[in-house]
């Protein structure tokens, strides 16, 4: 089920009526309810795949059993990769079968050898790279004696399956969110307009910016052959915009949808084009998974500790299984290692921990060096974006040439496109608002906390009408990270 769809639309309100005012006194009727929502909400789109949610579910809730009472180290440590193994392995063969098989195939060709493999028509479940990791993070603290395991299964199945952020995050830890299903909730009227509020941002973002700049994107990359440097280069900058404000929209909806069920959930962007350097920005950008592989794959690797051999081989090893969890493709693989080696200087000259605070906090403007640092960081970013947008390693590489060629100094070819000043002037409008609330948790928080009444209900109703008229609410398109 599509947050931007007629279904839930209807989906919400009737799970929010029925969890505050009907099962609202009986805690594990309320976790019941939500359970059952989650699994509607993700057997919308294929039931079929519930039976993997089930199964993740069944091995790490036992798993994490066993683990309490098991002192043997080796068989602590066999229970572990078994919850490993399971999640692990139907994460590889939905979303990196095909991938591997291909290049199997490939390389004996190179050889000479020619294969005819048998070909399976397999199709990537919704989510599964983002309920895996939060499964397998439960199972990994559990083993690290880091987290209690829990003994109610209501509970622990309704935390992996939590419905706002089941299938694109924020990839929450035990330690965060299944507290919260053992906490008694009361409805606090506050803090359910808040998470509206924050839902209508991130509906904002989705529907007026990112799919407007969606149509823009498909038709340059899809036609990038007919065009000149610059328009290339706009089409770049438009994927920008649109990725940030699709997954980040997401998040805001997920938040909020999760706030006004009386749930925290983790931030998952803060601001990230604000950002003054790399480093900065991997800090700011899909900060749940970033912060996943940190714990879980880099720290025990060695981290940054070592020497300076030891700290490229694992920037690169980090910043490259970033790419590939977020698909099978080269393109992927080779964006991951670009965003290693634009943060390896920053990280040998001990300069990765530098921006640390909210750029420009307290003024209006950035400093000239603090602006240019935005500028090169986003420029960086741009350019690998290319490569994460691109079909393959050819389209990729062409763009680019093409970027830097004589062309980019035409100007743009905007024939073909449509309304591109009018989304110009979205996205330059959403920046400054961005801009003036970024030392936020989102972007209106403030505004919409501190502006009085008349100012405020302005907004809501501008917000309202640009997802009205602005917004393609009729051909609701899927959130990006959907694919992945």
């Amino acid at each position: 089920m599509l947050f931007n769809s007629i279904d839930f639309a209807i989906f919400f309100p009737v799970v929010f009526l029925l969890y505050w005012f009907v099962v609202n006194r009986n805690l594990k009727i309320q976790n019941l309810m939500i359970l059952a929502s989650s699994y509607l909400f993700y057997g919308w789109w294929d039931w079929r795949f519930l039976s993997l949610i089930m199964i993740s579910t069944l091995v790490d809730y036992t798993v994490g059993c066993r683990l309490k009472d098991q002192e043997n180290q080796a068989k602590r440590k066999a229970l572990l990769l078994t919850s490993i193994f399971i999640n692990i392995g139907f994460l590889g063969f939905f979303k990196y079968f095909n991938f591997f098989q291909d290049n199997f195939v490939k390389a004996f060709s190179f050889f000479g050898r020619e294969i005819q493999p048998n070909s399976l028509n397999i199709i990537l479940p919704v989510g599964i790279s983002f309920y895996t990791f939060q499964t397998l993070s439960y199972t990994i603290d559990v083993y690290r004696r880091k987290f209690e395991p829990t003994r109610d299964f209501i509970a622990f199945a309704a935390f992996v399956s939590f419905f706002p952020q089941l299938v694109a995050g924020p990839i929450e830890r035990a330690a965060n969110l299944l507290p919260q299903f053992y906490r008694h909730r009361v409805f606090d009227y506050g803090r359910a307009v808040d998470g509206l509020r924050q839902m209508a941002w991130g509906f904002f973002k989705k529907l007026v910016i990112a799919d407007n700049c969606a149509d823009l994107v498909n038709q340059i990359f899809s036609h990038s052959a007919d065009y000149p440097g610059s328009t290339l280069l706009l089409g770049a900058f438009f994927f920008a915009f649109q990725i940030y404000c699709d997954f980040s929209g997401y998040s805001d909806i997920a938040i909020g949808a999760a706030r006004v069920l009386g749930f925290d959930l983790m931030r998952n962007f803060a601001f990230p084009y604000f950002s003054r350097d790399i480093a900065e920005f991997w800090r700011r950008w899909h900060i749940s998974l970033t912060t996943w592989f940190r714990d879980y794959i880099y720290i025990p690797m060695g981290g940054s500790r070592g020497g300076p051999w030891m700290k490229i081989r694992n920037t690169f090893v980090i910043f490259i299984v970033s790419g590939f969890w977020h698909g099978a493709n080269w393109t992927f693989i080779v964006w991951g290692a670009l965003n290693a080696l634009y943060f390896l200087p920053l990280l040998l000259l001990r300069r990765n921990r530098k921006n640390l605070d909210v750029v420009a906090e307290g003024k209006i403007f950035p400093s000239l060096r603090e602006f240019a640092g935005m500028l090169l960081t986003f420029g960086l970013t741009l350019l690998a974006w290319i490569f994460f947008r691109a079909e393959s390693m050819d389209h990729a590489i062409s763009i680019v040439t093409e970027i830097f060629s004589t062309s980019l100094f035409t100007i743009p070819d905007l024939r073909d496109l449509r309304y591109p000043g009018v989304i110009l002037i979205l996205i330059a409008g959403f920046t400054i608002i961005e801009w003036l609330g970024r030392e936020e948790q989102y972007a209106i928080a403030h505004m919409a906390l501190h502006w009085k009444r008349p100012f405020r209900w302005a907004l809501y109703y501008m917000l309202v009408m640009a997802i009205y008229f602005l917004g393609n609410v009729a051909q609701s398109k899927e959130f990006i990270y959907f694919q992945f």
